[in-house]
């Protein structure tokens, strides 16, 4: 693994200035752009579909991080990857075989990642893992930005990485929820990889000092 990764979550930045949030991105250091993709029905929320990752992958080289949110994600990941998505995230929730979802992912040449609730444990991944490229823990309910980390999920990530390294798999760990600098060092410490962040990430007036800070 190398340094960790700050995925930058587009849901908290300014709808109406999406291409300036994408500049400043690039000149932060991040790597990765996180699209929260809700329905309205596995979440609450609604957001954004194929349309925004096309309008927003010609502007950048940034890595998408597709998180889709949403009931029957077999239906839409040909579109998703299409549109640029360069890795698909959907919920272990949301599908009865991921596995079988997870193959067709990476057919399509797309990083394959799974993420589970906060009430999800672990246990139900036994079998999923050597198929993944990313397990995304979600340490706050799904559906909104802006909560604050559940302590108890980050128990999640320390199984997870226990996990890993004893069966020798290669899968990223993500965190998603109420990640900021005062949580960031608890995330890392448990093994995650990736961070997601949006409120910490768009309300701060030194991205690029943020992104090195944790990056180091």
């Amino acid at each position: 693994m190398n340094k960790t990764i700050v995925s930058a979550s587009i849901l908290s930045a300014d709808f109406a200035e999406f291409g300036k949030s994408i500049a400043e991105i690039d000149a932060s250091g991040a790597t990765w752009l996180h699209l929260d993709v809700m329905d309205g029905s596995f979440v609450s929320n609604l957001t954004f579909g194929p349309a925004l990752f096309r309008s927003l992958r010609s502007r950048t080289k940034l890595y998408f991080d597709a998180h889709l949110m949403i009931v029957n994600p077999e239906n839409h990941i040909k579109e998703f990857a299409e549109a640029g998505a360069n890795g698909i995230t959907f919920h272990y929730e949301a599908h009865d075989d991921p596995i079988k979802l997870l193959k067709e992912i990476r057919s399509m040449g797309i990083s394959p990642g799974i993420s589970i609730k906060p009430e999800t444990p672990i246990e139900v991944l036994q079998e999923i893992l050597s198929h993944v490229d990313l397990v995304l823990v979600m340490t706050v309910p799904p559906g909104y930005g802006g909560q604050t980390l559940i302590p108890e999920c980050l128990e999640k990530v320390k199984k997870l990485a226990e996990i890993r390294e004893k069966a020798g798999l290669s899968f990223r760990i993500a965190v998603d929820g109420g990640i900021n600098e005062k949580t960031v060092p608890l995330a890392i410490e448990a093994g995650a990889d990736v961070l997601v962040m949006g409120y910490a990430f768009f309300g701060s007036n030194d991205k690029k000092g943020l992104v090195s800070r944790i990056q180091s």
